[in-house]
């Protein structure tokens, strides 16, 4: 990852994220608006201001949690909230088995356990 600011508090990299890129990236809106439809949450005629101004985006974890794609993240409230920590390589208990089941349940959060794995590993050293 080339800017750990744009790491998300799970180890997702928020700096290829098409949920936060779209309204400034014609090709992340490519992928995200046609879903966004699929999901109902815009109609046929909407696009990227109507899901921008319905709060269909992301700032990052540490971001306005107001605009924050998933301001209810298990993770996110774990991680911020309650431990006050930027991300989950930084705890104690890390990885929990919370984190190491969610990291099963998809590649891209597989990839995401990986690069919390680094981040304590460099951290260590």
């Amino acid at each position: 990852m080339a800017n750990p600011e744009m790491m998300a508090a799970c180890g997702l990299d928020c700096g290829t994220c098409s949920i936060r890129c779209y309204p400034s990236d014609e090709t992340a809106a490519a992928e995200v608006i046609p879903w966004y439809r699929k999901m109902g949450w815009l109609r046929p005629d909407e696009g990227v201001a109507e899901a921008a101004a319905k709060k269909l985006v992301c700032h990052g974890c540490h971001g306005d949690r107001s605009a924050h794609w998933s301001a209810d993240c298990w993770i996110l409230a774990c991680c911020v909230d309650e431990r006050r920590l930027r991300d989950c390589s930084e705890c104690a208990t890390f990885p929990c088995e919370r984190l190491v089941e969610w990291s099963a349940r998809d590649l891209s959060y597989a990839g995401a356990l990986d690069r919390l794995r680094a981040a304590r590993s460099a951290a260590e050293t």
